[in-house]
């Protein structure tokens, strides 16, 4: 084969591991089993697989700018992927046009139309809703799309994502296992793709558990403000016997619940009278008044997995790739056993 041809997929596929896995050993081998790395680096030198080759296969006269749209431009989980996708597209001359869709479809349909009219060689996109439809329409006229922390619903586009299934399942198995049962999903709205399967995750984790409850408290955003509006719910709710447990969409939701929990005429204690498990593991959850437990995704990674995936996609041979990484749990003081409080 034609090095200029081999992706992401076909390494995967010589060595029998997924493209996840592959995408790990190239930027992060520590975290892989050193037989595993052995397997990759055989089906790489096998194939002639190089790395970021497929720019070159970007048209001539095009810009030398991609676009990144994400959901909250203040998460700092966002904040780290869009580093990782610029460090990605610099390694090939390329920059990284930063755009908030502020989880607006109309805001998002703007910087669309802006990335469509400049020419950008590709966007990269964490997408609102799963109403695809302008996406559909910039890729036909010739801009390569990738879905950002997200998977793809069909083979239509390549996308990197975390299996926030898995990601929803652990860290409501973790609250089952340290006793808790009555557990306050936090989050919203479910149009977003990850906070409805993060849901889903916490809901499948009780079910195979056959005991404990999951109840979705719906919040505007995935943000702080968010949070505190919804922990002054959810107290009311400890008190009453209602919840023992907090499982939050986003970190941010996660902190903003914290404060309204531990602050107020009535503070509760955390984890005493409720735990508290986040999501992203951004650098504030460990360092909350009491540190958050938290799925951690591979943050940096997934930007600049997406940035090879794009490249990739500019041209002809490019097979859509879905990679998927594993999300893991750590942690922290918020869901020490009962009984403990801080």
């Amino acid at each position: 084969m034609n090095h200029v041809t081999i992706s992401l997929k076909d390494v995967a596929v010589r060595a029998g591991v997924s493209s996840g896995t592959v995408s790990n050993v190239l930027n992060r081998p520590d975290r892989v089993k050193a037989a595993t790395v052995e397997r990759v680096n055989r089906a790489i030198a096998e194939l002639g697989y190089v790395p970021n080759a497929a720019a070159r296969q970007l048209r001539a006269g095009q810009s030398t700018s991609l676009g990144l749209i994400v959901l909250d431009v203040g998460n700092p989980f966002f904040t780290d992927l869009a580093k990782g996708a610029e460090r990605a597209a610099a390694d090939v001359g390329l920059s990284v046009l930063l755009a908030n869709s502020d989880e607006s479809s109309e805001r998002e349909d703007r910087y669309l139309d802006l990335f469509e009219t400049q020419r950008v060689a590709g966007v990269l996109i964490s997408p609102v809703s799963e109403d695809l439809p302008r996406l559909h329409r910039l890729r036909a006229r010739g801009i390569p799309v990738v879905l950002v922390d997200r998977g793809a619903t069909d083979s239509d586009f390549p996308s990197v994502s975390v299996d926030d299934v898995a990601g929803g399942r652990i860290a409501t198995e973790h609250l089952l296992a340290i006793g808790r049962t009555k557990i306050a999903f936090v989050g919203g709205p479910l149009r977003i793709r990850q906070v409805a399967d993060r849901y889903r995750g916490a809901c499948d984790a009780v079910e195979a558990a056959g005991r404990g409850s999951v109840e979705y408290i719906e919040t505007s955003a995935l943000t702080l403000a968010a949070g505190q509006v919804a922990g002054t719910r959810i107290g009311k709710g400890v008190r009453d016997g209602r919840f023992d447990a907090v499982f939050a969409a986003n970190d941010l939701v996660a902190l903003g619940v914290q404060q309204a929990l531990l602050g107020g005429p009535e503070p509760l204690t955390i984890p005493g009278d409720v735990a508290l498990v986040g999501y992203d593991d951004i650098s504030f959850a460990a360092a909350a008044v009491v540190p958050v437990s938290s799925v951690r995704q591979p943050r940096e990674l997934i930007g600049s997995t997406a940035v090879e995936l794009l490249l990739a996609n500019a041209g002809d041979a490019s097979e859509n790739e879905q990679v998927v990484f594993q999300p893991e749990l750590v942690v922290r003081d918020s869901t020490k056993a009962r009984g403990a409080s801080i």
